[in-house]
């Protein structure tokens, strides 16, 4: 079927062109390519449309009718390429993005308003999730994650932001519990868990030359981070938490750091998407933008 549409705009164009090597010349193929064309459109409609004159090319009867129906194509072709045309502008339409509940709350929704900025015509969708999520399968543009949960070969990574886990407590807690006092003892305390990321909870370390590893336990599990920091605001454990989640909380007083030569590095944001190829412009940009904001930042 494709085929016969490209038929019919190269019968188009020898029609309003006046002849196949005029209609050649502007296509940039061959007058025997554009001919066979012809032929092949005849021999699906069953007519000859064409004729050849002294001039060029005239229309029979049956062609005449048939230019009318293929230039109705042509207007619908041209019509499509300039609405595509249109998106290689300004970056316009719904970006969907899906965002790990945290980065979301405390880091994205705050940066919206200058994006928004530099591209009115792009309009955010956005959903909170710890979860995976399948970018095709769900129809989202990106999703912003640590890398740790690329899992899709398939994808592409692109890193926005560096990123530590450190851990800490409410003053109430420890002064109900007692401070670890190595990262053993950790074990021996009620630590606030993630449910969405299994292997999170091994919380690993090297201080003074030991490597400890410690599996989290305790009487709670959040299926975000965001639920997992309330928790520990609320003084129910220790939690190890992104520091951009925690450090104003920290600064106050309302969380005290434990171990502070601990961090967990290689916990970085990344943006997540399907294809480098033929990405449209709204998520172009929007990868450029948290790149560029995050990475300054």
């Amino acid at each position: 079927m494709m085929d016969v549409s490209s038929q019919m705009l190269v019968y188009v164009k020898v029609v309003e062109m006046g002849s196949i090597s005029a209609a050649s010349r502007s296509s940039g193929q061959t007058p025997s390519a554009v001919s066979k064309q012809i032929r092949h459109l005849e021999d699906h409609v069953g007519h000859r449309l064409l004729h050849r004159t002294k001039a060029g090319v005239a229309m029979t009867d049956e062609g005449r009718e048939y230019y009318e129906k293929c230039r109705a194509v042509a207007d619908k072709f041209l019509e499509a390429e300039a609405h595509i045309s249109s998106f290689n502008g300004n970056p316009k339409g719904v970006l969907s993005v899906a965002s790990s509940v945290a980065f979301g709350k405390y880091q994205l929704i705050n940066a919206l308003p200058e994006f928004l900025k530099l591209y009115p015509e792009i309009t955010i969708s956005l959903e909170l999730t710890d979860r995976q999520v399948d970018l095709e399968d769900e129809s989202f543009d990106v999703a912003i994650n640590f890398s740790e949960q690329l899992i899709n070969p398939n994808a592409i990574a692109r890193k926005i932001m560096k990123n530590e886990r450190i851990l800490c407590a409410s003053p109430a807690f420890l002064e109900a519990y007692g401070t670890p006092k190595t990262f053993s003892d950790l074990a021996n305390f009620n630590c606030l868990r993630t449910s969405n990321f299994v292997g999170r909870n091994a919380w690993e370390a090297e201080l003074d030359g030991i490597e400890y590893k410690v599996i989290a336990t305790g009487n709670f599990v959040g299926n975000s981070a965001d639920a997992v920091f309330k928790a520990a605001l609320s003084g129910l454990g220790i939690a190890r938490l992104s520091s951009y989640v925690v450090a104003d909380k920290i600064a106050s007083g309302d969380l005290t750091r434990l171990f502070p030569a601990y961090a967990q590095k290689h916990a970085d944001v990344a943006v997540i998407f399907a294809s480098k190829r033929n990405l449209a412009p709204k998520i172009r940009v929007f990868l450029d933008f948290l790149a560029e904001r995050f990475q300054r930042s």
